[in-house]
C-alpha cells in the first residue's frame, strides 16, 4: 500500500523573511532646510501677530486719549464760557454802577437840565392847550418856572403855566399836567427799567431763563 505523500511549503518557519518592507530615511540636509523654514514661519507669524497686537492696541489707546481729550475740550470751553460770561457781566455791572455815579454827580451839578429838555419837548405840541402844571423838587421849582416860560416864547404855547413844588418828588424828577395827558420824569422808574435790560441781556446770553418778579 502506497504512502501518502507530506504537504510542504518549502518555507522555513524558523527563518525570517526578508521581504519585509524597510523604513524610510529622509536626507539630513532637507530635515535641516524643513526645520529652518518652519522657524522662519513660526518667527515671521509672531512677527505679524506682534504688530498686529501692538496696532491694536495702539489704536485703543489713541481712541481713549481722543476720548478723554473731547471730554477736556468740551470742559475747558465750557469753563472759558463761564469765565467770559462773568468778566463780562462783572464789566456791564461795573459800567451801570460809574454810570449811576456819573448820572448822580451830573443831576447835583445840573438838576434842571432833565426837565429842561422835557419842558421844551412837551411844549412843541401842546398847541392850544388852556393850561400846563409842572410838579417839581420844591428846591428848584423858582428855576423851572424861569425855564418853562423861557420855551413858553419860544414853542408858541399860551396856555396858563402854573408850577409847583412837590417836596415827595426826587431831585431831577418831575411831573407835567394838562387837561387831557401828561409826562412823568421819573429817575428811579428809568434806573429800574435799565436793570431789567441788563438782566435780561445777561440771561439770554448765559441761555438761563429770566426769573420772574414775585407777585407776577
Amino acid at each position: 500500500m502506497a504512502q501518502p505523500a507530506r504537504f510542504t511549503f518549502n518555507v522555513d518557519m524558523g527563518r525570517k523573511t526578508s521581504s519585509a518592507p524597510s523604513k524610510p530615511t529622509v536626507p539630513e540636509d532637507l530635515v535641516a532646510q524643513l526645520v529652518a523654514q518652519a522657524r522662519e514661519d513660526a518667527y515671521a507669524e509672531g512677527v505679524a501677530a506682534g504688530e498686529r497686537n501692538a496696532s491694536s492696541l495702539a489704536a485703543q489707546t489713541l481712541a481713549a486719549a481722543a476720548g478723554t481729550l473731547a471730554t477736556q475740550g468740551a470742559e475747558m470751553a465750557a469753563a472759558l464760557d463761564d469765565a467770559v460770561a462773568k468778566s463780562e457781566a462783572e464789566a456791564i455791572q461795573l459800567a451801570t454802577s460809574i454810570g449811576r455815579k456819573l448820572a448822580l454827580h451830573l443831576l447835583g451839578r445840573f438838576p434842571t437840565a432833565e426837565l429842561d429838555a422835557l419842558i421844551g419837548e412837551c411844549m412843541q405840541s401842546l398847541g392850544t392847550v388852556p393850561h400846563l402844571v409842572v410838579r417839581c423838587h420844591p428846591s428848584i421849582a423858582d428855576g423851572i418856572r424861569d425855564i418853562a416860560t423861557a420855551h413858553m416864547q419860544t414853542s408858541g404855547f399860551a396856555g396858563r403855566l402854573v408850577v409847583m413844588g412837590d417836596p415827595e418828588l426826587r431831585m431831577g424828577d418831575g411831573k407835567l399836567e394838562w387837561v387831557d395827558g401828561g409826562l412823568v420824569r421819573d429817575i428811579a422808574a428809568v434806573s429800574k427799567d435799565i436793570d431789567t435790560k441788563i438782566t435780561a441781556y445777561l440771561a439770554a446770553k448765559s441761555g438761563r431763563p429770566l426769573a420772574q418778579e414775585s407777585g407776577h
